[in-house]
């Protein structure tokens, strides 16, 4: 592939992996001006690609409405998100990376590898459902293992529940719950929420935890029987 092209290659995996990073994280629409957020990029040239995009069939977007990936953008999607979340596995797994290292190392070489790798790569890594950040590793049909999580903000007082899933697009929250011993796996009780202050208390193990309600919405929980 000449370089011209495989830049445009990269642009484009990247603007429908993060169309479909941003439908997992909320139930809000995607829109240019949130999409040119996630990117760090103008809304102007996200609304251009967007518009070149879908006419070549990978979004749907109608004026001033949601931007949708098409059957064929998504399945280039999730062959994106395995590459990454398989790569993000491989480098905590085998070559000591923490949580909060990974990211962007795998953005960078999700564009280097072959199918074919990745394919071999899950084999040797034991077909794993979810990298270490909780997130569900697309299989190589794109189907997705289920996931009913519920966000820690929205758990009810007095409930116990297992930390699943946290978003890795902050590394400082990655290394704030690493200091505070949280991470997949966890349980937590929740004793309480404060949105005037912007808090919510957990406890952890004994000891009692303060977390902002962002750091809260970054963390996905399965309540646990008592």
């Amino acid at each position: 592939m000449k370089r011209k092209d495989a830049m445009e290659s990269r642009v484009v995996e990247n603007y429908l992996k993060a169309v479909f990073n941003a439908r997992e994280w909320s139930e809000e629409p995607v829109t240019v001006g949130g999409l040119a957020t996630r990117l760090g990029l103008s809304p102007s040239s996200v609304s251009e690609l967007v518009r070149k995009l879908t006419e070549r069939g990978l979004l749907s977007h109608a004026r001033y409405g949601a931007i949708e990936l098409t059957p064929e953008g998504q399945r280039i999607a999730l062959a994106m998100v395995r590459k990454h979340r398989l790569i993000e596995t491989f480098l905590v797994d085998y070559l000591g990376y923490t949580w909060d290292e990974v990211h962007e190392e795998a953005e960078i070489l999700e564009h280097a590898v072959s199918d074919t790798f990745i394919d071999r790569l899950a084999s040797r890594l034991g077909e794993p459902d979810h990298d270490p950040h909780g997130d569900p590793i697309p299989r190589s049909d794109g189907t997705l293992p289920d996931n009913d999580q519920l966000r820690l903000d929205t758990v009810g007082e007095g409930v116990r529940a297992r930390v699943a899933r946290v978003s890795d697009s902050d590394p400082e929250v990655l290394r704030h719950l690493d200091q505070l011993g949280i991470t997949i796996g966890t349980t937590l009780t929740v004793n309480g929420r404060h949105d005037t202050a912007g808090t919510i208390d957990v406890d952890h193990d004994g000891t009692p935890v303060t977390l902002g309600l962002a750091v809260a919405d970054a963390i996905r929980v399965v309540p646990k029987e008592r």
